[in-house]
């Protein structure tokens, strides 16, 4: 059964998405179509704002709507500590933990040489411009354990740590809740590296 053209032209649209299959989004848009009328407004307008709205903030990277972001203008963070990570969608989830109080710098990326990411397609000339200027103390790389944010973490402790400023990683290892015979050999050996004195 072909589809009309307007039902079919949503259903594209919405495999475009990440993570949504052919199933998915014929699944979303025929949802679209049952909804009410102002529901669907809603939608077009939600995602409307969201382009007119959401910009980058100029220092950090983070997405905000106000310039310069209110996690770089409040006071009662420690602007001594940074927080360096891949995406803005990382600060979130750093941030959510409580346990972090310092300030962030999105780098939108991780060093890939395999996609053709190099250092200057990150924003890493900002982070050295708030270290110069901003009595930087420490930066924490928290960028994925993967091999594109590993050799990322590499090259940014090689560039702050001639600036005086001690650089710290993000401990890896063994989750919370996991049991230990399920754990690979990368895994557990960061998890014996990032060990901490009890």
């Amino acid at each position: 059964m072909s589809l009309p053209a307007s039902l079919q032209d949503l259903v594209d649209q919405f495999k475009k998405l990440p993570g949504i299959g052919a199933k998915s989004a014929q699944r979303l848009a025929f949802h679209v179509l049952r909804t009410p009328r102002e529901d669907a407004e809603r939608l077009c307008t939600a995602i409307r704002d969201v382009k007119d709205r959401v910009t980058y903030c100029t220092t950090c990277n983070n997405i905000t709507d106000v310039d310069p972001c209110p996690l770089c203008t409040d006071d009662a963070r420690d602007h001594r500590v940074i927080c360096v990570v891949e995406e803005p969608q990382d600060v979130n989830v750093v941030d959510k933990t409580g346990g972090f109080k310092g300030v962030y710098h999105v780098l939108m990326g991780a060093i890939s040489p395999l996609q053709g990411v190099g250092p200057d397609d990150l924003k890493i000339k900002g982070l050295l411009a708030r270290i110069g200027v901003d009595g930087v103390d420490e930066v924490i790389l928290a960028t994925n354990p993967t091999v594109e944010g590993e050799a990322t973490a590499i090259y940014l402790a090689r560039l702050i740590k001639p600036l005086g400023v001690r650089v710290t990683r993000i401990a890896m290892g063994i989750p919370v809740g996991s049991d230990l015979e399920f754990a690979d050999d990368l895994t557990m050996g960061k998890a014996l590296e990032g060990r901490r004195e009890v």
